[in-house]
């Protein structure tokens, strides 16, 4: 980054800094803790902070995988936590508080399924406290966040795995190389679609925090309003404060894999525009939302992602969302080449179509699945970082997409990105949004300026 964008960051960022700084110091005593090395039969001992909903997914997942222990739970719901817990065999410690975890020695890795607002402040905290990490998306909140947790996985020499699991999918990867090596000729456009019919949250007056809910600590780094229904489970991702509807709770994935199949980085440009359409209710984040991402590549060579976002009755497209189990939704991706296209997604099959020149001839196709946190275990094992399906530091750009064009749609322009020192040009107001200085940070739950 330039030490202009530097000096612009700490200037908006100065208070959430100075508080992030006094929160290290008042009882974070975990920091630059080494990790552990393991040996051939050594069981990596996990612990999963966030229980309710992806969370179970996890602690279903790493319970699956030899020679891996589920050492400990995290959640603020303290009936959520009582349940997981009377699920599992063994005994694992239980915490409310993801601080008191991560001073715990004995923690190789912690996996996190939270509401999006802490996924960056918690996976910093593990790094520094020598614990590798799988991280669900959005790794960030906002794109300094994201920036930041690359910077503390480089630093700690941790390994910090993003939760885009389409990377780990077999058919994934058999579709992706075709359209590397030229199956479909000069790939220069991408679709991604996320179809899903969600219906309205309604509306939902302040009440009461449930018992056993601490609702200071799920608040965490985000301003702390009124306890709601739909300021609470599931529902904070259609809350700014918390989420970045469903282009940062779905569609990462498909922008995932749209960048991953066209090569390509940071954008030069971005434009989103979309609206809440329908219902008069409690959301806060788009309902309908189409963005436009444009690369421009060395050589010449321009790329483009298109990405739509719709909450309500649709068609399918490109076979996306025909199955009987997903007539309602339609999920995946649509790569465009001067030889054909290919479809690749079906969010229950984890499976691809194509179809070959202007006869549209049916193409390669098929259909697998695959083990993003046995890849993630693989790579604590042998320290390779370079082995990770999906790198934080992909995660983060995947992620930039996703925070530049709801920036967008929040600001109503498209926003010119210098990719070289991750920053909108010309446009502080941008930059101010991107890096999280609308909302703020409440101390002492702040994204460390110096990690």
């Amino acid at each position: 980054m330039s030490s202009e964008s530097d000096e612009t960051r700490r200037d908006f960022l100065k208070t959430a800094a100075t508080a992030g700084a006094a929160g290290v110091l008042s009882g974070l005593t975990f920091l630059t803790r080494p990790g552990r090395v393991f040996g051939a039969n050594d069981r990596v001992r996990v612990a999963v902070c966030g229980l309710r909903g992806r969370g179970k997914d996890h602690l279903n997942a790493f319970s699956r995988l030899p020679n891996v222990e589920i050492a400990a739970l995290c959640d603020v719901d303290e009936s959520v936590l009582a349940k997981r817990r009377g699920e599992l065999s063994g005994s694992p410690q239980t915490f409310v508080d993801v601080r008191r975890l991560l001073e715990d020695s004995t923690i190789d890795a912690i996996s996190i399924a939270t509401p999006n607002h802490w996924h960056a402040l918690i996976a910093i905290w593990a790094c520094q406290a020598g614990k590798d990490v799988y991280v669900e998306k959005p790794c960030s909140h906002n794109l300094w966040e994201g920036r930041q947790l690359v910077r503390a996985a480089e630093k700690y020499q941790r390994i910090v795995q993003h939760g885009t699991q389409s990377r780990s999918i077999r058919a994934q990867i058999e579709a992706i190389d075709h359209l590397h090596n030229g199956t479909f000729g000069e790939v220069y456009l991408a679709r991604g679609v996320c179809f899903k019919r969600r219906d309205t949250i309604g509306r939902a007056s302040a009440e009461p925090v449930p018992r056993g809910v601490d609702y200071d600590l799920w608040t965490g780094p985000a301003p702390m309003k009124p306890f709601t229904r739909n300021r609470f489970h599931y529902n904070w991702h259609w809350i700014w404060d918390t989420g970045n509807g469903d282009l940062g709770n779905q569609g990462v994935h498909q922008v995932d894999v749209a960048r991953w199949a066209l090569r390509v980085g940071f954008p030069n440009r971005v434009s989103a525009v979309g609206g809440h359409f329908m219902f008069d209710d409690d959301q806060e984040t788009p309902n309908t939302l189409n963005c436009a991402f444009e690369f421009d590549q060395a050589g010449g060579h321009r790329k483009m992602m298109e990405f739509e976002v719709r909450h309500w009755i649709t068609n399918n497209e490109a076979g996306l969302g025909r199955g009987l189990l997903n007539r309602h939704n339609a999920i995946g991706n649509i790569f465009y080449g001067s030889n054909g296209y290919l479809a690749s997604g079906n969010e229950d099959s984890f499976s691809y179509e194509s179809w070959l020149e202007s006869d549209e001839r049916p193409g390669p196709h098929g259909k697998s699945g695959g083990d993003h946190f046995a890849n993630f275990i693989n790579c604590v094992r042998s320290r390779k970082a370079d082995e990770l399906s999906a790198p934080i530091r992909e995660g983060h750009i995947s992620c930039g997409l996703v925070h530049l064009a709801n920036a967008s749609y929040r600001l109503g322009r498209a926003l010119v990105f210098d990719p070289g020192t991750e920053t909108v040009v010309g446009d502080e107001e941008a930059n101010r949004l991107l890096a999280g200085a609308d909302r703020g940070y409440r101390a002492p739950f702040v994204v460390p300026a110096e990690v």
